[in-house]
């Protein structure tokens, strides 16, 4: 199986949903815990959440793979992305509810870890770097809308219940000057949901790594949760229409704005 499936678009708009794939190779999971095979940690539905992509012209690049055999949104090197603060690592041997993924000294060792960079990491940011460069030619400058999704309630990350919309700019970095700003009004402006702008989660390695305004390429990441729009409590982690139908209104909304801008000429 490919590490990716991939859909060009016809405006400057890439979404990427690096957390949404569900397959793991059998030889990987012969080593992990049963556990592994929930998939917890995935970032369930997103695809057809974001139904309306396709009308926008977007360009859209999923995952394939579990984010338990690879973390795509991770710095390849393993460094952490909130130093001092517990984080999932590139490659995962425990959940988020720190429920080990592996038998015991059946973890993946430095060398493993970099073939599988290589094998299923490398060619996704390939692809998502290649996408920026054309359509920064195309059109000019690139938009980059990094989608992810987490349950509302994890006492491992942070304290209480997160906020439905958390929109992540590294605080003003991956973008052009007031997009997030404007971005967080409509958030907060949706009737029933909470929001908030570069909070627990200010963007993760793809958002840092790519958006880079002073080159035309403008990231914007934004963490859902889960209760917006699924059964985020237990498998089989089901889709709610009816929620999900209220959600696409404000989503569009975000989407719609973030193709709106124009960087200024230079």
């Amino acid at each position: 199986m490919e590490p990716f499936r991939w859909r060009p678009g016809k405006t400057a708009l890439l979404v990427s949903m690096p957390h949404v794939g569900t397959h793991i190779p059998g030889h990987l999971l012969a080593r992990m815990t049963p556990v592994a095979a929930r998939l917890d940690d995935t970032d369930w539905h997103l695809e057809r959440l974001y139904d309306f992509l396709d009308a926008l012209g977007a360009s859209l690049l999923v995952a394939t793979h579990s984010r338990y055999v690879v973390d795509l949104n991770r710095p390849p090197d393993g460094s952490s992305l909130y130093p001092g603060q517990d984080t999932i690592g590139l490659v995962p041997v425990d959940t988020a509810a720190r429920e080990r993924l592996y038998a015991p000294g059946a973890e993946p060792g430095a060398e493993e870890i970099a073939r599988r960079v290589k094998r299923y990491w490398k060619p996704y940011h390939d692809q998502l770097a290649a996408e920026l460069e054309r359509l920064r030619t195309a059109h000019g400058h690139a938009l980059l809308w990094d989608a992810h999704s987490i349950a509302s309630v994890l006492p491992r990350f942070f304290q209480g219940r997160l906020p439905d919309l958390n929109l992540g700019t590294v605080n003003g970095q991956s973008c052009g000057a007031g997009v997030g700003e404007r971005l967080f009004e409509i958030a907060r402006c949706a009737p029933g949901y909470s929001a908030v702008l570069n909070g627990r989660f200010i963007g993760g390695y793809i958002t840092r790594g790519y958006g880079s305004p002073r080159d035309g390429i403008h990231a914007v990441q934004l963490e859902l949760a889960q209760s917006s729009y699924m059964e985020e409590l237990q498998p089989p982690y089901r889709f709610r229409e009816d929620l999900a139908q209220r959600l696409r209104a404000p989503l569009k909304a975000l989407l719609e704005e973030f193709c709106r801008y124009a960087p200024p000429r230079r």
